[in-house]
């Protein structure tokens, strides 16, 4: 008698942890506010314990399925545990854990009691997050789409002003909008193949009939626009730096993993649903893809040179480095998603790191972050210095990691026909940010404006603090533990690209059977024309 796998309930851990802190914390507001603090911090720091678990198990290169209820897929609801989704997972709770040690620091207006519920909000905010990076079925990824779009609401306009109700509305809009054709693709989908768990459909795609292979494409290209909303990518990435600069800072930081939830999807669904053997939906985002991040990058780049704000220069980095993944995919070999998941690690926490830095830069000049000279108030000695590592780290240059990753997705194009536009644009953009960043540095810390002032050397908060150090060490740390991650990349890739052990593992040893086509049946019996 064969024995039956046991289930590994740390899984479903990522998303139940948050929403039970989150419902906790909303009652602790009322009861006890004392509470709120350590419970939030102690929720976060359980999480990425729980994070790091389940990243060491996926590195055996098992893909862990769990069915809510035991009921099988496709009829119930399922996750799935891999190498990328335990990465995301990582990434997201080292970025949580810096975010809410900021936002607990007393030192700047942007704190966690500015507004109420900041922390149940946040919380749920990670729900969200986690359940998109888990969830098997495309419904469900709506569903956590629209948990952590909520909560992001209520974040942005934490400590609510002018700039943050304007900038929020066009979030809300974009986003709904999102939100809409997400329900019409997976709509389509549904109606074609009759299912929408993501291994399902990976079964059921090749078998479209020909009458309905235009509308699964349809289908499809909707998606496609849908998570390039949340990833911000050109042209739909214009939300995103009035969004990001308006932002609390620590906010800011754990919005750094957002467009990554895009970049996400859109490697789960050019990957696993319209990859290779696809049938009529075969390579249908692959022309699309390459040339979307490259444009993404170049125009990021101008925006950063352009930008008259550090943080709007800031949030321009941001929607570089998802430009800069989006090639990585879009080239589709093995190489290139290697080379995309090694810097995918870097430029996520550089990017937390520099939303805390703008705010501390900011802090230093009296509230202003504007790119003009002016006399610094308050500083922190080790200020001009971590600007200099961020500055490295997310322009691409020697030794840190991201020059690592870009050299990589450069060896990785030079193999394929678009390698002559890949190498000059990618390094124009590199060079075009460098400018950006040497300006805005020399213009903040070399050209105080007025008559010198006395330096108070201040430091931040000791979570403030803490908060900064920690993902400085984690920018660090990439680069030191280059060749792990190198190796954790590569396998990662060879696994996105083998759907064999996914669908396996979600669906059971055979592939659920195509679903009943009743319109076919209802043709042949001259019933439907």
């Amino acid at each position: 008698m064969a024995t039956e796998t046991p289930v590994n309930h740390w899984v479903i851990a990522p998303i139940v942890l948050p929403l039970l802190a989150g419902g906790l914390l909303l009652l602790l507001e009322k009861a006890d506010s004392r509470w709120v603090r350590p419970v939030s911090l102690a929720a976060v720091v359980a999480l990425l314990g729980i994070a790091g678990q389940l990243l060491q198990q996926a590195d055996s290169g098992t893909v862990q399925a769990y069915l809510l209820g035991n009921w099988k897929a496709p009829f119930g609801i399922a996750l799935a545990l891999d190498r990328l989704s335990s990465l995301m997972l990582l990434l997201t709770a080292v970025l949580a854990v810096a975010a809410l040690l900021y936002a607990c620091g007393g030192s700047t207006g942007d704190g966690d009691r500015r507004g109420a519920h900041f922390h149940a909000l946040f919380h749920f905010q990670l729900m969200g997050v986690n359940g998109a990076f888990l969830t098997a079925d495309l419904f469900n990824l709506f569903v956590f789409f629209e948990v952590l779009l909520a909560a992001s609401y209520g974040l942005l306009l934490h400590g609510a002003s002018s700039e943050r109700v304007k900038a929020s509305l066009h979030y809300v809009v974009f986003n709904l909008t999102g939100s809409a054709l997400f329900l019409i693709a997976v709509s389509l989908l549904y109606a074609v193949t009759g299912t929408l768990n993501m291994a399902d459909l990976a079964a059921k795609l090749p078998q479209v009939p020909p009458q309905d292979v235009k509308l699964a494409q349809a289908a499809g290209l909707m998606l496609a626009v849908v998570f390039a909303i949340k990833a911000a990518l050109l042209p739909l990435y214009f939300w995103l730096p009035a969004t990001y600069a308006a932002a609390p800072a620590a906010v800011a930081c754990l919005f750094a993993i957002m467009t990554k939830v895009g970049i996400y999807c859109l490697a789960r669904a050019s990957t696993l649903l319209f990859g290779d053997g696809q049938g009529g939906v075969s390579q249908l985002l692959a022309p699309l893809l390459p040339w979307v991040g490259l444009l993404t990058l170049v125009l990021a780049a101008i925006g950063a040179l352009a930008a008259r704000r550090l943080r709007v220069m800031v949030a321009y980095l941001v929607v570089g480095s998802a430009g800069t993944l989006l090639l990585a995919l879009g080239l589709g070999t093995q190489a290139a998603l290697t080379a995309g998941l090694f810097y995918l690690v870097n430029s996520t926490w550089v990017a937390g790191l520099w939303f805390l830095l703008a705010d501390r830069i900011a802090w230093a000049r009296g509230g202003d972050d504007a790119l003009t000279p002016r006399t610094l108030q308050h500083g922190w000695k080790g200020l001009g210095a971590t600007f200099f590592v961020a500055a490295v780290a997310v322009a691409g240059v020697p030794p840190l990691a991201g020059f690592m990753g870009k050299a990589l997705l450069l060896q990785a194009a030079g193999a394929t026909s678009m390698a002559g536009w890949v190498v000059s644009l990618v390094l124009a953009s590199s060079l075009l940010l460098m400018v950006a960043l040497g300006r805005a540095g020399s213009t903040l810390f070399w050209k105080p404006a007025g008559a010198p002032a006395p330096l108070r050397m201040d430091p931040p908060d000791a979570s403030q603090l803490l908060a900064l150090l920690g993902l400085l060490g984690a920018v660090l740390a990439c680069a030191v533990a280059a060749q792990p991650l190198a190796r954790y990349a590569e396998a990662t890739a060879e696994q996105m690209l083998d759907r064999s052990a996914y669908l396996q593992a979600v669906l059971g040893a055979e592939p659920v059977p195509p679903a009943h086509d009743v319109r076919k049946e209802m043709r042949e019996r001259g019933e439907l024309k």
